[in-house]
Parts: C-alpha cells; sequence; structure tokens
C-alpha cells in the first residue's frame, strides 16, 4: 500500500489536517491512537469519480477504491537529527514512508505559537530538511563503513554503491535538493533506494492557511511555491481548519461551502491527486456486477505486471488482456456495444497500461 508521511514543525496545522483526512466519510476505519512511540495512521480512499459513473452503468454491487495510507509523525523540531524531541522514532517513521507531505504554516493567528517565534515558510521548510539531510548524511557514513571491505576487495556492487554514496554525501553537504533521476543512474538508483534515506523521497509542501487565503493564496503561499518550483518539489493549498468543517457538511453540504469559498476542489483532494502525479502512479479499473474495482500501478506497466497486482496468477498465466479505455466505455454504456464499437481490443504481453483503462486479463493457471 501507498504510504505518505505527514511531517511539519510543532503548530503548523498537521493534527488538525489529519484528523480531517481520517475522518471523512471515504476514511476507512485503520487509525489508532498516537503515543509517543507510534503515529497517527489512517488509511483513505484516492477520489475518482469514474467509479461511481462505472458502477451504475455495470450495475455493480460494490465499489472498491484505491486507497493511500496517510502517516501522521509528530512535530520535528530542531535537532531532531541528534535526538532531540523524540528525533530518532520520528526519523525512522519518515523512512518508512514513500512520499513526504510538509505541512508548513502561512496564517498569522497571535492564539497559535509558532515554535520559532514568528511565521516564515521558508525557514520552517528549511529546518525539515536540514534535519532530514543530517541524518541522511549519518546514515551514509555508516553504510559506507559497513562496506568498506567489500569495496577494497573490488566487489563490483559495493563499488557502484560507494561511489553513489559519495556523491549522495557531496550534494547534501551542499544541500543541494536531490533528484533521484536527475543525479543518478539506473545502476546508482538501486542500490539507492533499498537504504530509504528522507532526502531522495519525492515531496509535497501543504501550504496551510487561513480560510481568507483559501482561494488565491498570500505573500506566504508565493515563497512556498517558488521554493517548491526551483527545488522539483509541489505545493497544494489548504486550509487545514476547513478541512475539518467539510467534514461535518457532508457532499452536497461541503460543495456548496467550497463554492461560496470561490474553490471548487478540497484540499485534501487535490493532495492525494497531487500524491499519485508526484509518483508517477495510474488507476485500471475491473468493472462487472459484482464491482467496480480501481488499482494502482506505475505510470510505464505492462499489461502481465498490472495483472499481477490483482494476483500473482494472473501475471504468470498472463495470455491477453481485454482492454476498453474509460471514455469509450461511457459513450457506449456496456461491454457488448464497445465490442460491435470495435473499440474494445485485445493486448498482448507487450502493452502499456494506460490511465482509466477498463481491463479483463485472460490467463491460464
Amino acid at each position: 500500500m501507498l504510504r505518505a508521511g505527514i511531517v511539519g514543525l510543532p503548530n503548523v496545522g498537521k493534527s488538525t489536517l489529519f484528523n480531517a483526512l481520517t475522518a471523512t466519510k471515504n476514511a476507512q476505519s485503520a487509525n489508532y491512537p498516537f503515543c509517543t512511540i507510534e503515529p497517527n495512521v489512517g488509511v483513505v480512499t484516492v477520489p475518482d469519480e469514474r467509479l461511481q459513473i462505472l458502477a451504475d452503468l455495470c450495475k455493480s454491487k460494490e465499489i472498491i477504491p484505491t486507497v493511500i495510507e496517510f502517516v501522521d509523525i509528530a512535530g520535528l523540531v530542531k535537532g531532531a537529527s541528534k535526538g532531540e524531541g523524540l528525533g530518532n522514532q520520528f526519523l525512522h517513521n519518515i523512512r518508512e514512508v514513500d512520499a513526504i507531505i510538509q505541512v508548513v504554516r502561512c496564517f498569522d493567528d497571535e492564539n497559535t505559537i509558532h515554535v520559532e517565534g514568528r511565521v516564515n515558510p521558508i525557514s520552517d521548510i528549511e529546518t525539515i530538511n536540514t534535519e532530514l539531510a543530517l541524518a541522511d548524511l549519518a546514515s551514509i557514513e555508516r553504510r559506507m563503513n559497513r562496506i568498506s571491505k567489500q569495496v577494497k576487495s573490488g566487489d563490483k556492487e559495493a563499488v557502484i554503491e560507494d561511489g553513489a554514496l559519495k556523491k549522495l554525501n557531496e550534494l547534501l553537504q551542499e544541500g543541494t535538493f536531490i533528484n533521484l533521476t536527475e543525479h543518478f543512474n539506473e545502476d546508482e538508483i538501486a542500490v539507492i533506494k533499498p537504504l530509504n534515506l528522507m532526502s531522495v523521497k519525492p515531496v509535497i509542501y501543504c501550504a496551510n492557511v487561513s480560510e481568507f487565503d483559501l482561494k488565491d493564496g498570500n505573500a506566504y503561499t508565493k515563497q512556498v511555491e517558488e521554493y517548491a518550483e526551483s527545488h522539483g518539489a509541489q505545493t497544494v493549498i489548504i486550509c487545514a481548519r476547513i478541512e475539518e468543517e467539510l467534514v461535518e457538511l457532508g457532499e452536497e453540504g461541503a460543495k456548496e461551502y467550497l463554492s461560496e469559498l470561490g474553490v471548487t476542489d478540497s484540499g485534501i483532494n487535490k493532495m492525494i491527486k497531487s500524491v499519485y502525479e508526484l509518483l508517477n502512479l495510474i488507476t485500471f479499473i475491473t468493472a462487472g456486477e459484482k464491482e467496480v474495482h480501481a488499482w494502482t500501478v506505475t505510470r510505464g506497466t505492462k499489461a502481465p505486471q498490472a495483472a499481477g497486482v490483482i494476483h500473482t496468477d494472473f501475471e504468470k498465466g498472463f495470455i491477453r488482456a481485454e482492454v476498453t479505455g474509460y471514455k469509450d466505455f461511457v459513450e457506449n454504456g456496456s461491454y457488448a456495444a464497445c465490442k460491435d464499437k470495435g473499440v474494445t481490443r485485445l493486448e498482448g504481453k507487450d502493452y502499456t497500461i494506460q490511465d482509466g483503462d477498463i481491463v479483463h486479463f485472460r490467463f491460464a493457471v
């Protein structure tokens, strides 16, 4: 399951955002109480309006959306990399996620004390990033010491890893924002990924504003957007307090309230979609009378590997995939009509799954 970690300094709105996430109608009961050892965890469905439309057409009994697990990691503080606060435990929790959502305070409120005594979103971001980089530098040093004997003996994999670690070390020392595909080749990426370093994880900056700035942002959010763009990251503007209120209003009431604020979609929905985009993920669908089921794969996945997401036997015994595009299915209204119109295709093992493909896999066990 895809995991996204919510991080940030204390009092920036992380817990409010997490509470809104896991209290929504589409959140599953998979969260457990916060304590000093374990983070809050909530499993939240990915919004996809296509599923209900397909369920109506197929008269499906059930809809099974794809999900993201959100991990609410308690506030980091300066010095976390050296064990300040609950530093080591928090950093371990961040290492276990696929993407980092960094909540940044972009609102003024004299009743909510800022841990640094003033609102400065770029300083907040750099505090978090510095702590993650310092912790990673320590991990890199330990790893280099551990493989030093293999490197001296000329072990090919160890030599590749040592070179990648030295390059990483240099980039982090320089304060460079790391993009794996830009800075490393495939062999280097293969040895870096298992290390679960935090500085190489994709990041979304979640600019938390007051309700008055939700539509157009403010001077703080402009700073965050400029910083994110220059570092290859994404920004989503949210109002965590509003997100909490939307939960109580229901679907129609929430739409009406958002419309009054001049926005068309909730910040949470935008954030979830951004996580998908950031991790280069797409959705394919299986649909029938029993259920409409959404499945997540990485963009570029071939048909047999997509079949394996459903069941390993499907990949092992893959014969071909019967594929209908979502728009074609909706326009024609049924599998039979799609076949009559010739828009349903039989694809082989080299076919690359596209977002929204409705697929029936043929396989032999």
